[in-house]
């Protein structure tokens, strides 16, 4: 890859990042259901694990470095304050030698909804089925009253995005989620570059429940 180019792909990247999704599961689609291969196995962070859990989401080892104390704010100001329930809910899938290799976990935002925060799958573990398996133990163990269920993403995520629409969730078309702008309109042709034609034909829109709007209206900070 030439300089000119890389430099490019970076940017495209960096203006993917930059734009927010939030999509709504209102009942699990129990085909899309699946198990973890042998190898595997999955358990909870550990104390000891918060500097791996903060590194997780970042392929890049310099990218894990910059971001930090983003990281490390975003653990105090959501997690911290609850105890122990982050250690409780936070999953990892680890591989043979019990190294965490994906997460994933439930959280109830604002203690009004539930979310799936964090997911993610390390560079080099995907396309092996993990993180299908993952977000099936997560979305198993929850009842129907627990949903609906919520998530923000970016369009960079587009093989997530295809994951989460195959468990029935679905985007939300609203413009503002909270204190958050939602592009979706500028997000659909990113999407349908990215993803193949037939996941994104499965791609449906809906709007957001009133309730969910008007409970985001009273917070500044984010939390999903």
């Amino acid at each position: 890859m030439t300089d000119a180019t890389q430099k490019l792909t970076h940017e495209v990247e960096k203006q993917m990042l930059d734009k927010n999704l939030f999509m709504i599961c209102r009942r699990l689609n129990p085909n899309a259901l699946s198990t973890l291969s042998t190898g595997y196995h999955i358990r909870n962070c550990r104390e000891d694990e918060l500097d791996i859990w903060k590194d997780m989401p970042f392929d890049d080892p310099e990218d894990a470095e910059k971001y930090r104390g983003y990281m490390s704010n975003y653990f105090s100001r959501v997690y911290a304050k609850k105890g122990r329930l982050f250690y409780e809910r936070c999953i990892f899938v680890c591989d043979d030698q019990d190294r965490p290799i994906a997460t994933a976990f439930i959280w109830k935002a604002y203690d009004a909804f539930n979310t799936i925060h964090w997911l993610k799958v390390v560079k080099g573990q995907e396309g092996r089925g993990v993180g299908r398996a993952l977000l099936s133990v997560i979305m198993k163990a929850l009842k129907a009253k627990d949903y609906p269920v919520y998530l923000h993403t970016q369009p960079d995520s587009y093989r997530a995005i295809k994951l989460y629409a195959d468990f029935g969730f679905e985007l939300l078309s609203d413009p503002i989620i909270g204190s958050r702008k939602n592009d979706i309109e500028a997000c659909l042709p990113i999407l349908e570059k990215y993803m193949t034609h037939i996941a994104f034909k499965k791609l449906t829109c809906t709007k957001a429940p009133k309730y969910f709007l008007r409970k985001l209206e009273e917070k500044q900070d984010n939390e999903f």
